[in-house]
């Protein structure tokens, strides 16, 4: 499915990839792509079908390079101040979907660009990818989380260090972090890599995978007794599922289980 406001998602079997596609501004967030990328939530949120989410740039120069400066020039301070607001109404399913989500890292996410992979459960580099918040070098903050997500990614003080210096990261450095999962070798098709390198949480049971994801999220807002209280919930609707039969039956039967999500 394609438009004119710069972004689009297809299905590739089970995965929605959502590309960011405005080579030409290195895929930068526009008014219209952010408020487009909305709508896409809420296309792929209904498409009980999809098992995972992966979010990519057009090209191989930039995943996304944040804002796009050009727009911003000519925007009154309103104008910015409603498009704050766009970034976490518009951008936020990416946090909150039912399935995992995945940034396919592909050339530079860099302010914005960042705060959307940050958005995502997993964060899958390139070889070639640079990653940064240079808001401050710029004369502002990041303004769609970053200074909330990235301490509780990294920690205070490296958050601190990495937004206050405006660090430009290379991707082995991210990797050394733990602001990345995964740097690939480089390949041809780097899109085809991401996608193996996530066959695993395709192959899961859907309805597993779902609990996991919830339980997981969970924790981070959650005293620990609380948390445990949360995965017994989330165990219970896997204990009930006809997954869980099924993965029981196959290793007794010695084969590969076949999940249906339910």
């Amino acid at each position: 499915m394609t438009d004119g406001a710069g972004v689009r998602w297809e299905r590739r079997g089970s995965i929605a990839l959502v590309t960011l596609d405005r080579p030409e501004r290195m895929n930068a967030l526009s008014r219209a792509l952010v408020a487009r990328f909305g709508e896409i939530g809420d296309e792929v949120q209904a498409d009980t079908d999809v098992r995972l989410v992966i979010v990519t740039g057009a090209g191989d120069k930039a995943f996304c390079a944040g804002a796009d400066l050009k727009e911003r020039a000519g925007m009154s301070e309103d104008e910015v101040r409603a498009l704050l607001l766009a970034y976490e109404t518009e951008l936020g399913w990416l946090e909150t979907s039912a399935v995992p989500t995945l940034a396919a890292v592909n050339g530079a996410a860099l302010g914005g660009g960042l705060e959307l992979a940050l958005l995502c459960d997993f964060r899958i580099a390139a070889p070639h990818a640079v990653l940064g918040l240079p808001e401050t070098s710029l004369g502002v903050i990041p303004g769609a989380g970053g200074t909330q997500r990235l301490p509780k990614l990294l920690g205070e003080a490296r958050a601190k260090e990495l937004i206050l210096r405006a660090v430009r990261l290379t991707a082995p450095e991210a990797l050394i972090l733990g602001l990345v999962n995964q740097v690939l070798p480089k390949s041809e098709n780097f899109l085809h890599e991401v996608m193996a390198w996530a066959e695993p949480i395709l192959n899961g049971a859907p309805l597993a995978i779902r609990a996991a994801l919830g339980a997981i999220r969970g924790a981070a807002t959650r005293e620990l007794r609380e948390g445990l209280a949360l995965e017994r919930q989330a165990y219970e609707h896997c204990l009930q599922s006809e997954d869980r039969l099924e993965a029981l039956a196959a290793f007794n039967e010695k084969r590969k289980p076949v999940y249906r999500g339910r």
